[in-house]
């Protein structure tokens, strides 16, 4: 079973019981788990609009494999905290351990004692993670950054100052979106300019919003906000509105449709793009069933919530190209067509 602050109701009504903060205590299981095994991810940061879907896709595929599946994080954004809980599964004896991480250099040796113990670690977001067996993306990270600046360049006429926002200046993959971004504006659109370096806060509303009121008072000239970390585009989004600048500062980002639907339509936020949360957890305990039947990973295979996938057994990475882009002209569609 799975429970966060939001609670979702487990496909068992039993399992292991997730409590907020840095611990899970768990209850015992029921006689189905003796032959099951059991999968525990560790995401960034627990009650977040994201991760209640990607919770959802947990569920699913562990009803669909028949993986005992649960789900914690952190209370905050605390790369301490992650490790703890890291630390908690092990001592647990987990089959397969899930994560999001927060800081790849902070996690790597909890992973190290997570492999030693014979665990095997699937990781989402974390191309550069060292200790995985395997990690599981549905986008090309360059890309998906290049994709954000184009839609920013756009709206802001490729001219002007403009700032960048992540979760934390060690989320692997916020920043490598945001290198790739920053790398194609410096390409192809000399008139514009990073203001400053990048903020961290954007898993976060309340922070990402003190950011933004920040940003508007430290950098009068910036035009854009570019905004990796699903709450960073909500939060500055919001700060925005009330300011009645919108027709001033472009908004781009990562966001969840049904959540950014209200800033979008009142053309507060230009562009959302965004893989789906809950098509990533069903795909990382796809990939930990398949791993524990010993199958070998090669490109082209099919695996369950992907498709057709790109394997590079060498940098230990499997991944697809599921990037959803939305605006103001296919919201209800993308909301409609997705569940998100």
């Amino acid at each position: 079973m799975t429970k966060i602050i939001n609670p979702i109701v487990s496909r068992r009504q039993m399992g292991g019981l997730v409590l907020g903060g840095v611990a899970a205590a768990a209850l015992p299981r029921a006689s189905f788990a003796d032959t099951e095994k059991v999968m525990a991810t560790v995401v960034k940061i627990q009650g977040v609009p994201w991760f209640n879907f990607l919770q959802k896709g947990l569920i699913e595929g562990g009803e669909k494999f028949h993986l005992n599946t649960s789900m914690v994080g952190p209370v905050t954004v605390d790369p301490a905290q992650q490790v703890r809980l890291v630390e908690d599964q092990i001592a647990k004896k987990v089959d397969v351990l899930g994560l999001v991480p927060l800081d790849v250099k902070v996690l790597a040796p909890v992973l190290a004692r997570a492999q030693a113990a014979g665990i095997i670690v699937i990781t989402q977001e974390g191309p550069n993670q060292d200790g995985r067996t395997w990690d599981v993306e549905l986008l090309d990270s360059v890309v998906f950054g290049e994709m954000q600046m184009k839609a920013l360049a756009k709206d802001m006429g490729e001219t002007g100052e403009y700032v960048i926002y992540v979760g934390t200046l060690t989320t692997p993959l916020h920043n490598k979106w945001a290198d790739a971004a920053i790398a194609y504006q410096q390409k192809n659109y000399p008139n514009m300019k990073l203001a400053t370096s990048r903020f961290p806060g954007a898993d976060e509303i309340d922070t990402s919003e003190q950011v933004t009121r920040e940003v508007l008072q430290g950098y009068p000239n910036v035009r854009g906000i570019l905004g990796f970390g699903s709450n960073g585009p909500i939060g500055s989004g919001n700060v925005v509105k009330q300011r009645h600048l919108q027709k001033k500062i472009s908004i781009v980002g990562t966001i969840i449709p049904s959540q950014g639907k209200p800033l979008i339509d009142a053309g507060v936020i230009r562009q959302g793009f965004l893989w789906s949360p809950k098509d990533a957890g069903y795909a990382m305990v796809a990939v930990a069933s398949l791993q524990l039947q010993g199958t070998k990973f090669e490109t082209g295979m099919d695996i369950p919530g992907m498709g057709k996938a790109t394997v590079d057994a060498a940098n230990k990475l499997i991944s697809v190209d599921r990037i959803l882009s939305f605006d103001k002209s296919n919201i209800d569609a993308t909301i409609a067509a997705t569940g998100l």
